[in-house]
């Protein structure tokens, strides 16, 4: 009988580490590119325009800035996850579910890096 394996190699938690780092560089720069435009340093504003335009746009953009301001919220906490995955990476403690202490799928952990819980500790948080 095959011993269960109870933590990944430090070789695939090396492929892990690369991987997340790729995922968090891109996330940062996503997470600049928003905060760019949440502080409109283009300066496309409409305060050289009419009363009227203006007072449109104003609402449209306050939308807009809304919408930008929860993109970027998501993108923070999605660079937190990723940072804390890298944690456990270090801590070899990565890719081990937190409900049942089983090892987490490869193929689920390369589809979402910050993983926590394994499809079946998931699907039973769903019921």
């Amino acid at each position: 009988m095959a011993e269960e394996k109870v933590r990944y190699t430090d070789a695939e938690l090396e492929e892990f580490k690369a991987l997340i780092e790729k995922k968090l560089e891109k996330a940062r720069k996503e997470l600049d590119m928003l905060q760019s435009a949440f502080s409109y340093k283009d300066g496309n504003s409409t305060d050289d325009t009419s009363p009227t335009f203006k007072l449109m746009e104003d609402g449209s953009e306050i939308a807009t800035r809304e919408e930008i301001g929860q993109l970027a919220m998501r993108q923070k906490k999605f660079i937190q996850n990723l940072e804390a995955a890298l944690q456990r990476i270090q801590a070899k403690t990565y890719g081990i579910c937190r409900e049942t202490g089983k090892l987490i799928q490869k193929e689920r952990l390369m589809a979402v890096p910050h993983a926590t819980l394994s499809m079946e500790a998931k699907l039973k948080q769903k019921r």
